[in-house]
């Protein structure tokens, strides 16, 4: 045991810098803003300025992806489910995707592809997407000149994957359950 530092023995005293040196890494500030990590986000959790909409519409739910996403309140409330599940990675990609088509700048839109990539695509990224090598190799070619349509491959796949697997959990779970009753 360590104890005071005249008397602090050599293994103790390279501990106890190993540990200054890993604390001072931490508490660095990265050199751009880059470096940072920044996640995606989208205040749908709470969709009150918009209003419940009809069983109908929530019922189309169900069998439509596309009217759910259309829907601030499906959104939100789906949103809000696939994070229940910590699996809303796929969600904010999409979201990011169709934010990223609105950019007009092509400066702005190298910048949010960057961001995209580093987010969403690449190995080992912080939200990473299941998407298989192809769809991966064809959205990193289109960003070699980034437009609009650089991650359509990619999101469509997302959209696929979504509708297959994330929708009927949804619709089974009681965040859908409680909606419809």
């Amino acid at each position: 045991m360590c104890k005071g530092l005249a008397a602090l023995p050599h293994s103790c005293l390279e501990r106890a810098k190993e540990i200054k040196i890993k604390f001072g890494i931490l508490l660095q500030k990265p050199e751009s803003a880059v470096d940072l990590v920044i996640p995606y986000t989208e205040k749908a959790e709470k969709p009150a300025k918009t209003q419940k909409p009809s069983l109908d519409k929530a019922l189309q739910w169900r069998d439509s992806l596309d009217k759910l996403l259309q829907n601030n309140y499906g959104l939100a409330s789906f949103k809000s489910f696939l994070k229940s599940e910590f699996s809303e990675e796929n969600l904010e990609f999409w979201m990011a995707c169709e934010d990223y088509k609105k950019i007009k700048s092509p400066v702005k839109m190298a910048e949010k592809a960057k961001k995209i990539y580093e987010e969403f695509i690449q190995a080992e990224a912080p939200k990473e997407v299941n998407i298989d090598h192809f769809t991966k190799d064809i959205t990193v070619k289109n960003l070699v000149e980034p437009s609009p349509s650089s991650f359509d491959v990619a999101q469509k796949r997302i959209h696929a994957l979504m509708e297959k697997d994330s929708l009927p959990r949804f619709v089974r779970s009681g965040f859908y359950q409680e909606f419809i009753k």
